[in-house]
């Protein structure tokens, strides 16, 4: 088919060019990388010794249910100090040596985070824009007629996720190279979830489009455009797309699974190696790599908006109601989810479980990272609760304030959230101490 839309990209390209050369002058955006920490005003130092045994017990704890062989995890509070820590080993191999807090991870879903930025800040740039039809860029695939680009990263566009069908052929045989286009065949063949923009259901299948859309609209590669608008501005130095033929990547964690029987229940005695893995089965949608510190720092940028401008950081935030029997407090907003007062996300990918979430409000920030993927996606986010949980209780240091952080959750009810979801752990009972959250003094002001 032909390109009926050329003069519509070639015109917003050149507005684009202008948009950029103008940020550039009046920003100096060039001038290295920002933290988005600093607005917090954060307090340098560790948490006192109670709270740093409590998080500890929480990461042992999401390890040994959800059957890693290791992990890696970060608390930071702004007005108290912060916490990171890595525990077990990379591999379940003999000898395998341990897992430190520099130790790479996959991101999983939360790659979406960074498609769905690039693609506001491409919005603000005039490349592309919120409505416009997903067939404006990629017209070689069918029955996307009336599916906008901001319903992509909404998850209301009504396309079916790819993931739950082919789950099992990825952990089986994790090195095979998937093209686009057959994940987007079984997206598409699937039943829809609704007609476009009608009801959020999270779609891989979606954010892969959108990936495909922005290349096409830029002409640029998805790793060019996130090292750009992305890795840059912030100092990101270990997040990436690795190329689909890259299978082994240097200081990532080893990543595993339970075989899954044709009832769909996982086998825990044969646990599966997908340490050596094509990104392709996730590609822009839940590819990609990184680190602890670097999810911190998108973390804190995705939430705050400190990559956007007013207008498009409301847009962004501006969210929906995940619908079914998801309770009130969950929703979503262009890329992110919010759950009470934090914002962000997380998920599974074969052989990993990787969570991030911020409260644009006070700064707590919270990253989690495990390579087993047997327990789903539910039991990173509900480790995830449970040391944020902990962390919002954190006395302030010197003369802070403890702001007032309302979580609707409690401690104990993450971490029993956490025994029920641990499908395959590596110990019989559970732990003989499980972690306790630390009193705290009650919030000041």
């Amino acid at each position: 088919m032909g390109d009926r839309y050329g003069g519509k990209r070639r015109w917003r390209a050149a507005i684009a060019a202008f948009a950029t050369a103008a940020a550039l002058t009046l920003t100096g955006c060039t001038g290295g990388p920002v933290d988005p920490a600093q607005q917090f005003d954060p307090v340098e130092g560790a948490f006192d010794a109670a709270l740093v045994t409590s998080l500890e017990g929480v990461l042992d704890q999401a390890i040994a249910l959800s059957g890693s062989s290791g992990g890696v995890a970060g608390v930071w509070a702004p007005w108290a100090g912060s916490w990171s820590a890595a525990s077990g080993s990379v591999s379940l191999g003999e000898g395998a040596r341990p897992v430190s807090t520099d130790s790479r991870f996959r991101l999983g879903p939360l790659t979406a985070e960074l498609t769905c930025t690039v693609f506001l800040r491409l919005v603000e740039a005039g490349t592309v824009a919120l409505d416009d039809p997903v067939t404006d860029y990629v017209d070689r695939v069918a029955g996307l007629d009336d599916i906008t680009l901001e319903q992509l990263c909404r998850h209301t566009s009504g396309l079916a996720d790819y993931y739950p069908g082919l789950e099992p052929h990825f952990i089986a045989n994790p090195e095979r190279v998937w093209s686009p286009n057959e994940l987007l065949a079984t997206g598409l063949a699937n039943n829809r979830t609704g007609t476009p923009g009608q009801k959020w259901s999270y779609s891989r299948t979606g954010i892969l489009l959108l990936g495909l859309a922005l290349e096409e609209a830029t002409g640029r590669t998805w790793n060019e455009l996130v090292t750009q608008y992305i890795a840059d501005p912030l100092g990101l130095d270990d997040t990436a797309l690795p190329g689909p033929s890259t299978t082994r990547v240097d200081g990532v964690l080893g990543a595993y699974a339970a075989s899954i029987a044709a009832d769909g229940k996982p086998v825990c005695e044969a646990v599966l190696d997908d340490s050596a893995q094509s990104s392709s089965m996730g590609g822009v949608a839940a590819g990609a790599v990184s680190s602890l510190d670097d999810v911190r720092k998108l973390s804190e940028a995705f939430a705050t908006g400190s990559l956007l401008g007013e207008h498009h950081a409301r847009a962004q935030w501006t969210t929906i109601p995940l619908g079914g029997s998801a309770p009130p407090w969950q929703k979503f907003g262009i890329g992110g989810a919010e759950y009470g007062p934090l914002r962000g996300g997380f998920g599974e990918s074969p052989g990993a479980l990787t969570a991030a979430f911020t409260d644009p409000e006070t700064g707590l920030t919270v990253v989690v990272a495990l390579n087993n993927s047997t327990s789903g996606a539910d039991f990173v986010r509900e480790t995830a609760f449970a040391l944020a949980s902990l962390g919002s209780k954190a006395a302030a240091a010197g003369e802070r304030q403890r702001p007032l952080v309302e979580l609707p959750w409690s401690f104990e009810q993450a971490s029993a959230k956490m025994t029920e979801l641990g499908l395959c752990p590596t110990v019989t009972d559970a732990p003989e101490e499980t972690p306790t959250e630390t009193p705290a003094p009650p919030a000041e002001g």
